[in-house]
């Protein structure tokens, strides 16, 4: 029975004897290694902004009548000076011809009273009239003076009502519909009838953080490129400018509004539209950047394993900066030029010996 059982125990030590030799011959994990790279990264922050026309007409009527025309097509261009509506001008012309009639009378009037006073001047000097009648004269005369003055500005009131009768564009731009038809009544109560807007370039609007400006002033500023995040969320082609930055803070928010201009002319942009406005801050020096894939975290920071010449794994501790475009800068821990693992992290631990492929070669 002893016999038997050391027979076993034998045969057991003789099976798992190459077993246990294959697994410790087994070859290093492969992983995917890149260099850390000198770039020069970009800060980037976003905002919530809304775009806002650099010029708006809100067009309105300034008399009470009837709507004659309506020349424009909602939606068209439309150039400064063009006539969008006509109101029915028929009553105003007469009120024009009524104070001109009542301009006539009221210079007749002043051209016989300055008669009169200088027949009563001649008079006087012969003592024929009253120095009292010479008095009353000059009177009459002033007061026909005062009452041509008063009827050529009721004159001008009236060519002013007139000239209200057509409304023109007073901007080039796009116009919008219309709140009104030909045949309905308007008056300066009917609000707007539509409104014109200038869309080839246009502003965007966001706030920043008193943070945020103090951060930027503190690292020395630096030249800032503006751009934005359409709603797919794709990047607007054409960058803009800062232009502008609020003189007040908002006490509610503690932000500062700000202001950059961009141009517009395929007219995506439109008024009123919410917005992201991406900016970025590129770096006076390149930094070390790896993939973001290359960089792990834990409880005690940000790492990621490095590869040495000997093909051993080592768990650095970094500090990371600004990312952008799937890399991320390396602000310590880090050189460039060293080997960083981006696929297999889970797979190695520190000191162990690994497979290094180049991520070149592996795509």
């Amino acid at each position: 029975m002893k016999n038997l059982a050391s027979g076993l125990v034998l045969a057991t030590a003789l099976l798992l004897g190459p077993a246990h030799a294959q697994q410790q011959a087994a070859p290093p994990p492969a992983v995917v290694v890149e260099p850390a790279e000198m770039q020069v990264i970009a800060q980037r922050a976003d905002f919530v902004g809304r775009i806002e026309a650099i010029e708006k007409v809100e067009l309105r009527a300034r008399i009470t009548g009837f709507l004659k025309q309506v020349t424009f097509t909602e939606g068209d261009r439309v150039k400064e000076g063009e006539t969008l509506f006509e109101i029915e001008p028929e009553p105003f012309q007469a009120a024009i011809d009524q104070r001109e009639a009542q301009l006539a009378s009221a210079k007749a009037e002043l051209q016989n009273a300055e008669i009169n006073l200088k027949r009563s001047l001649d008079l006087v000097k012969t003592n024929a009239v009253a120095q009292a009648q010479v008095d009353q004269r000059q009177a009459d005369a002033a007061k026909a003076r005062a009452s041509v003055l008063q009827m050529e500005a009721a004159l001008r009131e009236a060519e002013i009502q007139f000239s209200y009768t057509t409304i023109e564009a007073p901007i080039s731009g796009r116009i919008g519909r219309t709140a009104f038809t030909r045949g309905n009544l308007v008056d300066p109560s009917s609000g707007v009838l539509a409104t014109i807007v200038r869309d080839d370039e246009v502003r965007a609007v966001f706030n920043v953080t008193q943070r945020e400006i103090l951060d930027y002033r503190k690292s020395g500023g630096g030249a800032l490129t503006v751009r934005l995040r359409l709603a797919d969320g794709s990047l607007y082609d054409k960058p803009g400018k800062l232009d502008f930055i609020d003189v007040v803070s908002d006490q509610k928010t503690d932000s500062q509004l700000v202001r950059a201009v961009f141009p517009n002319p395929d007219h995506i942009l439109t008024d009123g539209q919410t917005i992201r406005v991406v900016i970025e801050r590129a770096e006076d020096k390149p930094s070390v950047t790896v993939p973001q894939a290359a960089v792990a975290v834990d409880q005690a920071g940000s790492y990621t394993f490095v590869v040495d010449q000997a093909n051993k794994v080592e768990q650095r501790r970094i500090k990371t900066g600004p990312q952008r475009e799937g890399r991320i800068a390396v602000t310590e821990g880090l050189k460039g030029g060293e080997l960083v693992i981006v696929e297999g992290l889970q797979r190695v631990r520190a000191g162990m010996e690994v497979a290094p492929q180049r991520a070149e070669t592996v795509n």
